[in-house]
């Protein structure tokens, strides 16, 4: 039962000294005001980022606005105050005062700009009071650890003069100043991180979301369970192709978890999988979906705007391919080898009817048709907002047509010729509002948001569109006031001028060991991971430690990728795993055991990020000055493929038989060698490190010995436990 309903059948209570307002009314109200809100959020950032009606700064206050009320209206003070009447009614005079907030920019859009430098009283009120409704904000839809690490920057720049040398003084700022850069112009909380996701991340949250009603995530589930149901570890293999499949439309480790987890972590668990480990495997799979082109969580979107000098969509692209595999192909290797040694998940998953999971299905042709078609058009030279935009028609279009949906016959049938009527329409019409617009893209694009405004007023269409547009905004809404926030760090950073000199610092340290450098980033966007969105923890440490990696000669787009990995991998890493605490809750299975399955399941990708910044051919980037071959590549990707097979039988114990700890250690040496590259050598045309060919014979030494052994060590008491 959703909240809305819950509250709704309550009984209502009498009006009273502790209150002049009903409660089923304040809920009534607050509910209303939410969907209304948001489906304005969603089909205003549809309408806005492919046709610019207002000036930049009012687009993302109006966008920042409608988030940060949701966020008032939707989150309570506190989760066991939820039921408070008085204090729901305070939120109210939040959301009221957020909104007064962002509306004074709006409004005062063009005084703001002639006052730049010299703001009157009110204008820092106002700022002052914008600021703390984001922190507050933040706090209520993500937790504290974003709202205190922005409190620490704001100390940082009022108390800047007194600091010793190595915490980077600065002449210190009055909270006047501090207000004005961070809330009142284009370089703080309305500035690069809350424009990114206007422009890029919203989109792909409503891309998923009307791809999740058109069926397509029963589909990824049924799909996954056709390719690996009967084979060994066939349970968790689907949740392992499930979840590569869902995260790239997601980009969320945590909603990838529990929408793929939902269906697999029952079908792991009655296959025999225990439940921490079926927890562990869907968490494991779930933090990778956000690797995988070409949505990637919308990293590839906010790369777009941040990498200097700047790339392409299709670089990016290019880039993330191999990586993703390789992390993907690691779980299925470990996921493999652990149901061969436990004995496993043969031929326990139920059959998938046959209407169902087919390409050729409508749910099939509308996934990899979206898909496709999302790809198609950014590599042609469409912009992300309309290549996303256009594969959002073709989802609409096919979810018409698919005949499972809840609408009569009659419905359907206007509701599909209304598509090129309206089309042609406008292909007409938008000529005589502006020449640069008469063409069949914009006119598509305007029909598809017309029919979307007369769907919600039509009664068969009106559930499915609301539904669709409101899950959008409640996802969305944790990432306007995240990256609000993060733009009041960033703000701080611009403002002090600490941007430039942690680099500069950094640098000579680092240039001794690139890969202590490496090591203390990794931290560093580990422990910011914990506790943000990995879409804002990437933001973050582009602004803090991009610089440093591209000063060490790191190419730009490696160095960005490799904070992007660590941002993710920190939803499986101990004690603050987000993606497994999701899991584990569908599970039934304890945190942290939970936790340390999903790190172990996912370790490869935390030698991924070093091994692309070593072997750039794995990115497809040529290395220093040598052009990109082909050779080099194949050799690449062959010694990383070595090194996964190595690592994934040594953390499963088990090759072609179950291996005794001799050979698992020998096979975490192989691991290493395989990973860590040193000077190449000419290896019969192939350009191999010698760590590499160490890594292979130890690998191939174990293989034989394995192979030809006739023992059958006994599991390890852990692992013993786990067997049914």
């Amino acid at each position: 039962m959703s909240e809305t309903e819950s509250t709704a059948s309550e009984p209502k209570e009498k009006t009273g000294v502790s209150g002049g307002v009903e409660k089923g009314a304040v809920e009534k109200l607050r509910a209303g005001l939410v969907t209304l809100l948001g489906v304005a959020l969603s089909m205003f950032t549809l309408s806005e980022v492919n046709y610019q009606m207002l000036n930049p700064l009012s687009q993302l206050a109006v966008f920042g606005m409608l988030g940060l009320v949701l966020c008032f209206l939707s989150h309570p003070l506190l989760p066991r105050w939820a039921n408070v009447r008085w204090l729901r009614v305070a939120d109210m005079g939040l959301a009221v005062l957020a909104a007064v907030c962002c509306s004074y920019l709006i409004f005062n859009e063009d005084g703001l700009n002639k006052r730049a430098g010299n703001y009157n009283q009110m204008d820092i009120v106002v700022a002052v009071a914008g600021i703390a409704v984001v922190m507050e904000a933040t706090r209520r839809s993500i937790g504290l650890a974003l709202p205190i690490l922005s409190g620490v920057f704001m100390l940082y720049a009022f108390f800047g003069r007194g600091l010793p040398d190595w915490l980077f003084p600065h002449r210190g700022y009055d909270m006047a100043r501090f207000a004005s850069q961070t809330f009142l112009g284009a370089e703080g909380v309305f500035g690069t991180a809350l424009n990114v996701m206007f422009k890029y991340v919203y989109l792909f949250v409503l891309f998923g979301a009307f791809l999740e009603i058109s069926g397509a995530t029963q589909f990824i589930v049924d799909f996954a369970q056709r390719l690996f149901g009967k084979r060994g570890g066939g349970a968790a293999k689907v949740g392992v192709l499930g979840s590569g499949l869902m995260g790239s439309l997601s980009g969320s480790a945590v909603a990838n978890a529990v929408t793929t987890g939902t269906f697999t972590i029952p079908m792991m668990r009655s296959a025999g999988f225990k439940p921490h480990i079926a927890a562990g495997i869907t968490a494991a799979a779930a933090s990778g979906g956000a690797l995988v082109p070409p949505v990637m969580g919308a990293g590839a979107y906010m790369m777009l705007e941040i990498v200097e000098p700047p790339v392409t969509f299709v670089q990016i692209v290019k880039a993330a391919t191999i990586p993703a595999i390789l992390y993907y192909l690691s779980i299925f290797l470990i996921v493999h080898f652990y149901a061969k040694k436990i004995g496993v998940g043969d031929g326990k998953v139920e059959e998938v009817p046959a209407d169902r999971g087919r390409v050729m299905s409508l749910e099939g042709v509308t996934f990899f048709g979206a898909l496709g078609l999302l790809i198609g058009l950014l590599v042609t030279g469409f912009s992300p907002v309309r290549a996303v935009t256009g594969s959002l028609g073709l989802i609409l279009i096919l979810t018409l047509l698919n005949p499972k949906l809840k609408v009569s016959p009659r419905s359907r049938w206007i509701a599909l010729a209304a598509v090129p009527i309206m089309t042609g329409l406008m292909r007409f019409v938008l000529p005589m509002i502006d020449k640069e617009m008469g063409n069949w893209a914009n006119a598509s694009i305007f029909s598809m948001i017309g029919l979307l405004f007369a769907g919600m007023a039509q009664r068969d269409w009106r559930p499915l569109i609301v539904d669709a547009l409101l899950k959008s905004a409640k996802s969305g809404v944790s990432l306007v006031c995240a990256s609000a926030c993060v733009g009041i760090i960033i703000g701080v950073v611009t403002l002090t001028g600490v941007g430039t000199e942690f680099p500069n610092a950094i640098v000579p340290i680092a240039k001794n060991s690139l890969f202590l450098a490496l090591v203390a980033i990794m931290v560093c966007s580990i422990i910011l991971g914990m506790g943000l969105p990995s879409a804002v923890c990437y933001l973050l440490m582009a602004t803090l430690i991009g610089p440093v990696l591209n000063k060490l000669g790191v190419p730009p787009l490696a160095a960005h990728l490799f904070i992007f990995y660590f941002g993710m991998m920190s939803m499986v890493t101990p004690p603050v795993a987000l993606a497994a605490y999701a899991s584990a809750s569908i599970a039934g299975s304890p945190i942290m055991s939970t936790g340390v399955a999903a790190f172990r399941f996912s370790l490869v990708g935390f030698t991924l990020p070093f091994m692309f910044v070593y072997r750039p051919e794995l990115l497809l980037i040529a290395k220093g000055t040598n052009p990109l071959s082909v050779v080099a590549v194949v050799s690449a990707v062959f010694s990383a493929v070595c090194g996964i097979i190595a690592l994934a039988g040594g953390l499963a114990g088990y090759l072609f038989k179950p291996l005794n700890l001799t050979l698992r250690l020998a096979l975490f040496a192989s691991a290493a060698f395989a990973l860590f590259p040193d000077k190449r050598i000419d290896f019969g045309g192939f350009k191999l490190a010698l760590f590499d060919l160490v890594g292979l014979i130890i690998l191939v030494i174990v293989a034989v010995m394995n192979w030809k052994s006739s023992e059958s060590n006994p599991v390890d008491a852990e692992e013993s436990g786990e067997r049914q």
